[in-house]
């Protein structure tokens, strides 16, 4: 099976119900990213965001606010949603799409200057809901999680294999 990244630049939603808004954002970037008249094709669209007390936390704009994002997430638990979007592209312009939501809680550990300076100087903040990446130095930060790991790495693989089970036999 051969895979293709394509980037779209398409609008996202910013407010609202946390796992609505995940949803809807994958779903945006599977649509942008489909061409049209592809039959046989498969679109996965996926979008990741930090959530702590009903407040949505996506990617950092700078260093300043994904300190104060860090900061805010501190000692507490917060969860990390993603929405997933598969589109089958079938006859004509009939397309098939499928969709599901993941939620992870993760438990950061205290953060002090030290470590919250450590963490921002890895760069890893840059492009990451909530500002971390738990497969980067971000592990450092969190002291617990609950759910599927690959959510929070920005893929929830086992939301995408529940909605699209294909997925393991056309990987050979």
């Amino acid at each position: 099976m051969t895979f293709t990244v394509r980037f779209t630049d398409c609008p996202e939603v910013e407010q609202g119900d946390p796992g609505e808004v995940a949803l809807e954002n994958a779903l945006r970037k599977a649509r942008a990213a489909q061409k049209l008249g592809r039959v046989g094709e498969v679109v996965l669209g996926c979008d990741t965001l930090v959530v702590l007390a009903g407040k949505i936390y996506g990617k950092p704009r700078d260093e300043r606010e994904a300190r104060a994002t860090l900061k805010a997430l501190s000692g507490a638990t917060h969860e990390v949603v993603s929405g997933v979007a598969v589109l089958l592209a079938g006859e004509g312009s009939k397309i098939e799409e499928r969709k599901a939501i993941a939620r992870t809680a993760v438990t950061f550990r205290t953060l002090d200057e030290a470590l919250l300076d450590w963490s921002l100087a890895s760069g890893d903040w840059r492009g990451r809901a909530g500002g971390y990446a738990i497969q980067g130095t971000g592990a450092a930060l969190v002291r617990k999680l609950e759910g599927d790991y690959e959510n929070v790495v920005g893929l929830p693989l086992a939301a995408l294999l529940d909605i699209y089970p294909e997925l393991l036999f056309a990987c050979k």
